[in-house]
């Protein structure tokens, strides 16, 4: 995407837009990490052929990450979080260090996709792999470094991978050796919004581009969408929405006690040192994963086609918990979840209409769920839910989310991710104040739409029996 500041507003186009599937071979879930680079130097390419470019930056999901040697190569590909190496080792992990201590240190959500317990995996089924590294980058740093050549890793993603102090801001030196990983491997954190460096001239000589300044923005996309909530208010809710739905608020420090913990909620690190209290739910994965079951049976249908059928589809007709382990993983999802629901007793979704409503549903009432464990930790009321990203155009689930939260929901912008990356790299450049004054120039740049809630007797009904099927 290439971001063009007038001193007013921004404007982004798309310049080129490639595949992210994952590899698998030998029973390993890889990301085609080459190939990803490769695709961002053919952007640069198209880029570079029609504006001289002062900065780039690269924002990715969290945790995941590749190992470096002592020469500074790649030793392989990255593991992708949702490959199975992490089995059962948060109970590993739990065996070495309380689960109280972990969440105290680090203010993260338990997850296993976490990067404490992809590492910790490699320490129990793969330590000749560590032993031969000597450098652990999380994916928007190894991309730096294969722009520039400089290690470092930046503050927010770091905070994904449960082995930051969240508030002490570093590497929680004492957590790594109590799990048997070595503190070696972690590079010097910089805060987002820093020049790390310049496009190598090895780069600049092989695309055919002028130099230019590399910045570590917010190296996770969620705090890059983060930063370009269209907020007025100090304290709002916020729901960036993808293949993961990310929800919570923004804080000046981190919220550590044990009703968070007892909700599993996250604190993550956020442009200028803030914390976003915040909880990951599964996104529109389940829609994406049912949609690709339906291509492969021949039926292959638009998102506004299945969104079509969800709106004429019954209502209420059943839920399931999109956080239920038994969705996180590829295959038939719409067979996975016709047999949750023969499971708990409800009625079994049989069209593909009834499928994708039953999803839409079911995240709206989780969205519901964890608002109120955020409004009850931070003891903050809010007048309206800002809601970004790609889950955005789906009209069906924004409406629904307001009808469950009965909240107005403001949607906008579409490419949150995009805006706030580039203006992290403008308030990085001095073209930008601060993170108020980057608001304003994205409320000014794309007009949100507004949606009203509504049949609330209808959905506080859903929600207690979908409360129930979750007890």
């Amino acid at each position: 995407m290439l971001g063009t500041f007038d001193g007013d507003t921004i404007k982004i186009e798309e310049i080129h837009r490639f595949l992210n599937d994952p590899v698998v071979i030998n029973k390993t879930m890889y990301w085609d990490i080459l190939r990803l680079f490769y695709e961002l130097k053919q952007g640069l390419i198209k880029a570079g052929l029609k504006h001289k470019i002062d900065s780039i930056a690269v924002d990715t999901w969290g945790v995941d990450f590749g190992l470096l040697d002592k020469a500074g190569y790649l030793l392989e590909n990255p593991v992708h979080y949702r490959d199975k190496r992490t089995e059962g080792m948060l109970e590993k992990a739990l065996e070495d260090i309380s689960r109280e201590e972990l969440y105290e240190s680090t203010g993260n959500q338990f997850m296993e996709i976490n990067t404490v317990f992809q590492v910790l995996s490699l320490t129990k089924f793969r330590k000749e792999l560590l032993d031969r590294a000597d450098t652990l980058l999380l994916i928007p740093d190894l991309m730096n470094y294969f722009f520039t050549g400089v290690k470092v890793t930046e503050y927010s993603i770091a905070s994904t991978t449960q082995l930051l102090n969240a508030k002490e801001r570093t590497w929680d030196v004492k957590l790594m050796k109590a799990l048997g990983i070595p503190d070696k491997l972690f590079t010097t954190i910089v805060p987002s919004a820093t020049w790390i460096g310049k496009l190598s001239p090895d780069i600049c000589k092989e695309l055919k581009v002028e130099e230019c300044e590399v910045i570590a923005v917010a190296g996770h996309d969620t705090q890059c969408a983060l930063a370009a909530v269209p907020a007025k208010e100090e304290d709002f809710i916020f729901l960036s929405c993808g293949t993961w739905s990310l929800m919570g608020t923004e804080l000046e420090k981190p919220l550590i006690n044990e009703k968070s913990n007892r909700y599993n909620i996250t604190n993550e690190g956020g442009y200028g040192g803030r914390a976003s209290f915040l909880k990951n739910i599964t996104g529109l994965w389940m829609i994406q994963e049912s949609r690709r079951w339906w291509i492969k049976e021949g039926r292959e249908y638009s998102f506004g086609e299945l969104e079509k059928m969800a709106k004429e589809s019954q209502p209420f007709l059943c839920f399931v918990d999109p956080d239920s382990e038994e969705f996180s993983q590829t295959g038939n999802m719409p067979d996975k979840i016709r047999e949750y629901c023969r499971r708990t007793g409800q009625e079994v979704p049989e069209g593909i209409g009834a499928i994708v409503r039953c999803i839409n549903e079911s995240l709206a009432l989780k969205y519901r769920l964890v608002l109120d464990e955020i409004k009850e930790c931070t003891k903050q009321d809010y007048k309206a839910l800002y809601m970004v990203g790609g889950g955005i155009q789906s009209k069906l689930l924004c409406q629904f989310t307001s009808d469950a939260c009965n909240l107005k929901v403001i949607a906008g912008p579409v490419e949150a991710t995009v805006y706030g990356n580039v203006v992290l790299q403008l308030i990085a450049a001095g073209a930008v104040k601060d993170l108020k004054e980057a608001r304003e120039i994205i409320r000014k740049s794309e007009e949100p739409a507004a949606y009203e809630p509504a049949g609330e007797k209808e959905w506080e009904l859903a929600l207690v029996r979908f409360k129930e099927l979750l007890s």
